[in-house]
């Protein structure tokens, strides 16, 4: 009998800033926009996973070019005194379509920050800069069963997901969003329950946490992808650690924090 290889693999890959234009925009929901963007620069773009994502560098207030970063052998180094600085924030890539040259990103707009300000009013033939992946979390998709789960910020990684599973095989899906309006078609052909989560009227409860501890997961080997709010995950990941799952098969992420500008959520999951 052969057992399974569930080795997660990660892959690097080189880091090449990409100045790029805006082919099109288009609104998925009253808060979420898909971004495409275009250019002889994503020849070679490299896409492997579903939460591949990039670093997006965006214009200052009234200016046409986004400032892009200085790239040294271990990556972007910091930018010499007296020089303006970039304005980037972190987004995971939705679509890539290589014979296009086309990048789809999607964007919370949320009312605040550089990326939702920029993608509420961006235009075709807008610039923005693009930087990544890094690196790519090659996860088997060979598990008998899948638990997904975040809010807006991790529907497009959620997306692609349910999109790459297998047929037939079994995930369970929790996405939060601000009310029914935010909840867009999710195609896949995996065996998927998705469970529409209303911030709207939820009393500042953790929505998610509930929901995961409510569900009955089956036996076989599992693999757990959450993210969203770096507070709101820590009861999420405790909870998940007592399940008794290798930790190699759950990945809790936390993509944001609330009052932190900017957050690395590399370091943060780090210092849990």
């Amino acid at each position: 009998m052969t057992v399974p290889t569930r080795e997660i693999k990660l892959v690097r890959h080189d880091l090449t800033p990409r100045l790029l234009e805006v082919a099109r925009v288009t609104r998925i929901t009253p808060r979420m926009a898909r971004v495409t963007l275009t250019g002889e620069a994503l020849d070679g773009f490299a896409y492997a996973a579903p939460e591949d994502h990039v670093k997006v560098f965006f214009p200052a207030p009234g200016e046409q070019l986004p400032v892009m970063p200085i790239l040294g052998p271990n990556g972007i180094v910091p930018t010499p005194a007296g020089q303006p600085l970039p304005i980037f924030r972190d987004y995971t890539v939705r679509y890539v379509r290589p014979q296009q040259r086309e990048l789809d990103i999607d964007f919370a707009l949320h009312g605040h920050g550089p990326g939702g300000t920029w993608a509420a009013q961006v235009k075709p033939g807008d610039k923005v800069g693009v930087l990544g992946p890094r690196g790519s979390h090659l996860n088997p998709m060979n598990f008998d069963w899948y638990l997904l789960a975040g809010d807006e910020t991790a529907l497009p990684a959620i997306g692609a997901w349910l999109e790459q599973l297998p047929t037939g095989v079994a995930a369970y899906v929790f996405i939060e969003v601000a009310d029914q309006a935010e909840e867009q078609p999710l195609p896949t052909a995996a065996d998927a329950t998705v469970v529409w989560l209303h911030r709207d009227g939820a009393d500042g409860r953790n929505l998610l946490d509930e929901a995961i501890r409510d569900i009955q997961l089956p036996g076989g080997d599992g693999y757990v992808w959450v993210a969203g709010e770096a507070g709101n995950l820590k009861s999420i990941r405790r909870y998940l650690r007592g399940l008794g799952l290798p930790r190699d098969w759950v990945d809790v992420d936390g993509y944001w924090k609330r009052g932190v500008v900017n957050l690395d959520h590399h370091a943060a999951d780090e210092d849990e």
